[in-house]
């Protein structure tokens, strides 16, 4: 139980330590209301700089990038990664490719939907690690399976997919 609420407590305080820098924004649906698992790790990231947005991923990412463009660190946030998918376009034709000069970068936080107590259906759980691996030549791919994994992986200098697990935050 210990390494659960751990877990819970990095994501948070790595939140906070990039709400603290200057350049960042943090962006997508469930930013500024509660609304997923992931909300609650943003308490201590300044209102102020969080983009709430509507269910439109593909756009989310279009934002990020342009902002990452006028360089902001971007923290891009789709609360499952099945739903990531839908932004694929942008992602992998755009973000990795490269095409822009980008003095900023793109932390694009997604999860695998916890699946205790209960199982939430197979378009809240899907884990695409391996496939986003396959796809991405520059922006790193970058699994938390591991407390100790999540202070390095929001330190990281380029832009990252970083995958959480829903059922490592205990709070089934």
């Amino acid at each position: 139980m210990g390494d659960v609420l751990n877990y819970l407590d990095e994501l948070t305080d790595a939140m906070t330590r990039l709400g603290q820098q200057p350049n960042t924004v943090f962006i997508g649906q469930g930013v500024r209301y509660p609304g997923h698992a992931l909300f609650k790790t943003l308490e201590g990231a300044p209102i102020e700089k969080r983009i709430e947005l509507p269910v439109a991923e593909d756009m989310q990412m279009g934002m990020s990038i342009g902002l990452a463009m006028t360089g902001k660190t971007v923290i891009a946030i789709y609360p499952r990664m099945d739903f990531l998918l839908c932004a694929i376009n942008q992602l992998v034709n755009h973000l990795d490719k490269g095409l822009y000069q980008m003095p900023g970068k793109v932390l694009i936080r997604t999860c695998v939907g916890a699946t205790k107590p209960i199982h939430p259906g197979a378009q809240h759980c899907g884990d695409y690690i391996n496939a986003l691996r396959l796809l991405l030549w520059n922006v790193d791919v970058i699994s938390l399976e591991h407390t100790d994994e999540i202070k390095g992986a929001y330190e990281i200098e380029r832009s990252a997919v970083i995958v959480e697990y829903g059922d490592k935050y205990g709070m089934a």
